[in-house]
C-alpha cells in the first residue's frame, strides 16, 4: 500500500508540474503559428485556422476554435513540447466534456502519453470525471496501458481516499489559477465509482 501511495504521490506531483508548463506554453504562444506543409494539403481552401492555438483554446473552453482546429485540419494529436500532453489530455484535464468528446469524435489516438505516461483515461480517472472516463470507454481507450509509474487508470483510483486527499488538497490550491476545479467531496464520492468502471 505504501508503494501505491508513494506511486501515486509522484504521479500527483509530476501532473502538476506537466499542467503548470503547458499553461506556461500556452500563455506565450499568442501568435498563431503556420501551418505546416504536410497540413497544408488537408486544409480546407474555405477553412481557416482561429486566431488562438488549440491548447489555449481547450484552456479556454473555446468549443468553436477547437472546431475551427478540426476543420482546418490541425493535427489534433500534436503533444505539446513541455510536457507532451495531447489536446484530448489537455480538455480531459480541463474537465472540458465537450471539448473531449468533439476531439473524440474527429477521431483523437485515445492512447497517446504524456511524458509521465499518462494517457487522457488516466487523467480522467484520477479527477473523477465520471462523464470523460464512460466517453473515453465507449469510445474503446485502453484501460490496460500503464505510465511511467506502473498504475493503469483503476491503480491511480485505488488508494484510500484518506491518504490521497493531501495530495489533492495541494493539487487543487497550486492548479485553481490555471482553471483547474477539484470539488473533493465529488471526488471523494466518485473515486469508487471510476474503480468499478474501469474494472
Amino acid at each position: 500500500m505504501k508503494t501505491l501511495k508513494r506511486n501515486s504521490f509522484k504521479v500527483v506531483v509530476n501532473f502538476a508540474l506537466i499542467l503548470l508548463v503547458l499553461l506556461a506554453a500556452c500563455s506565450n504562444s499568442g501568435s498563431n503559428k503556420s501551418v505546416s506543409s504536410e497540413n497544408a494539403a488537408k486544409v480546407k481552401s474555405s477553412v481557416e485556422k482561429p486566431n488562438v492555438d488549440l491548447h489555449t483554446a481547450i484552456m479556454s473552453g473555446n468549443l468553436e476554435a477547437v472546431k475551427q482546429h478540426i476543420e482546418a485540419g490541425t493535427d489534433i494529436n500534436k503533444k505539446e513540447q513541455m510536457s507532451g500532453s495531447t489536446p484530448l489530455i489537455a480538455a480531459v484535464s480541463f474537465n472540458k466534456t465537450a471539448i473531449a468528446k468533439a476531439l473524440i469524435d474527429a477521431g483523437a489516438d485515445l492512447n497517446l502519453k504524456n511524458n509521465d505516461g499518462s494517457t487522457a483515461l488516466h487523467s480522467a480517472a484520477f479527477f473523477c470525471h465520471l462523464e470523460i472516463v464512460q466517453m473515453l470507454i465507449d469510445a474503446k481507450a485502453d484501460k490496460t496501458l500503464k505510465n511511467n509509474y506502473g498504475a493503469t487508470a483503476r491503480e491511480s483510483v485505488l488508494a484510500p481516499f484518506a491518504d490521497m486527499k493531501p495530495i489533492y488538497q495541494m493539487m487543487q490550491q497550486q492548479l485553481e489559477p490555471l482553471g483547474i476545479k477539484i470539488d473533493l467531496a465529488e471526488v471523494e464520492k466518485n473515486r469508487p465509482v471510476v474503480a468499478m468502471m474501469l474494472q
